[in-house]
């Protein structure tokens, strides 16, 4: 912590003086971040920014529980030609389906899924022309 300001200095001189000596100490040396560019720099001013930092830091998401199942599930079926055999691509279906019917079953906040479960057999069958 900083000493107080001695009396008959002015704020500035003492401030600058302070500065000084810390970076003769080198105590702004080795600091996370240094020689990159500023975060943010160039980008218009988002009040939120400082709640969306924390939120990607601590992993939560803020999208409601509805929208981030249809998310889920889009994306599951746009890299359905990864998997590697049928039975994982079942698999896959199967949990989402688990997924969809107990999201179905609850009262979500925000807005509702609107998903009815896959067809396993036409999401393999998918799977298969895809692989091809």
């Amino acid at each position: 912590m900083a000493d107080r300001k001695p009396t008959g200095l002015s704020w500035e001189s003492w401030v600058e003086r302070t500065i000084r000596e810390a970076q003769e100490r080198g105590a702004f040396d080795n600091l996370p971040g240094a020689g990159k560019p500023i975060p943010g720099r160039g980008e218009a001013y988002d009040e939120l920014w400082w709640v969306k930092q924390k939120l990607a830091r601590e992993n939560v998401s803020f999208t409601p529980p509805g929208l981030a199942l249809r998310k889920e599930v889009e994306d599951a079926l746009d890299r359905l030609a990864e998997e590697p055999s049928e039975a994982a691509v079942r698999a896959m279906v199967a949990r989402l389906n688990d997924k969809i019917v107990d999201a179905n079953r609850k009262a979500m906040s925000g807005p509702a899924p609107n998903l009815m479960p896959l067809e396993q057999e036409r999401v393999v069958s998918r799977w298969r022309e895809r692989r091809r």
